[in-house]
Order: structure tokens, then sequence, then C-alpha cells
């Protein structure tokens, strides 16, 4: 059986309240084992004998929308993804002076230049972002509640699923369940 890492979006918002327990014993469920959850974000770590993250994603958010009875869209990496996802660097350490947040957003899949563009046209004086493969690296260089970027405001301009993640917690993620 096979690592997996499950980044759910919006697991606990919207006036919708999961507990880490109910999390883990609906991953159970569904056939999944040794789950655990890390913080509670919806992050959560599983074995599954199944090896493609399409048809994991798919099992999963049917099965948390059948049991929840709303849509959790789900993102899921391999332990050596995750690790490769933490260990990018792709702003100048200069940039993280002050008060930044750095984020990183997972997606389902690459989007294309098109839709890089469209997201370059959200950068602002605070907000800047890069785009490797499946992610979406976020820099804002001031608090981020200063900040006018958001997931929904992602969402929303690209037409495209993501949720995003503090880089401190995919990095503490890899260092636990990576592989090198």
């Amino acid at each position: 059986m096979a690592r997996h890492i499950a980044f759910l979006r919006a697991i606990n918002v919207g006036g919708h309240t999961v507990k880490m327990e109910r999390l883990r014993e609906l991953f159970a469920s569904l056939g999944l084992a040794a789950v655990e959850t890390f913080i509670a974000s919806g992050n959560v770590v599983f074995e599954s004998s199944a090896r493609q993250a399409a048809t994991l994603e798919r099992t999963i958010e049917i099965g948390l929308r059948d049991a929840l009875g709303f849509d959790v869209a789900t993102f899921i990496r391999t332990p050596a993804e995750l690790v490769a996802v933490a260990e990018r660097q792709p702003f100048p350490a200069s940039q993280f002076e002050g008060p930044a947040a750095f984020n990183i957003g997972f997606l389902r899949e690459p989007i294309d230049a098109a839709a890089q563009r469209k997201l370059m046209t959200l950068r602002t004086e605070i907000d800047d972002f890069r785009v490797h493969g499946c992610e979406i690296y976020w820099l804002c260089r001031k608090k981020q509640s200063e900040s006018t970027f958001s997931n929904a405001v992602f969402e929303r301009a690209l037409g495209c699923r993501a949720t995003f993640r503090g880089a401190a917690t995919v990095k503490k993620m890899a260092a636990r369940y990576g592989v090198r």
C-alpha cells in the first residue's frame, strides 16, 4: 500500500465543522488505511492500494459529500511530491523580510499559459505568484490580512478549484511524512 496526502478545501468553513476524529473515521470507511490528520485544517495522510490521484480524489469527494452533505474538493500528493513542493524556493530569500506570508496552493492539474497570465494580473505591490506544475506559490509581502487575494478570488478568476496551505505547514508535513 502506498502513502498519500490529501489536502481538503473548506472542510471547516462556511458553517461546517468536522472534527478530525470524524474525518479519520470517514476516510477509514472508504477503505483507506493508516489514516492520520495533521492539524485541524483538512490535511489527511493515509495508505491505499489505489495509485491514481484522480481515482482517490473522486472516491474521497463522493464519500465525503455522501457523509457530510456538502462538497469537499480534494487534492492528493505523494510523499515525494510533497517534499519537492516544500523544498521549492520560487522567490529570493530577500523577499521574505518583514511580516511576509508564504502560501502554497494545490491544484489538480497544471494551469495553462492563458490561466497563468490571468493569475499574474492578480499581482499587487504586496502579492506575487509563481506557478510550478500543480502548485501556485503565493508570497504576501505584508500581513496576509492586508491582501486582496484569497482562495475564492483565485477560483473566480481562473475557474478551477484549489486549496492553499501555509508553507510552514507544508514543510512540517514534508519533514514528517515525506520520503527522500
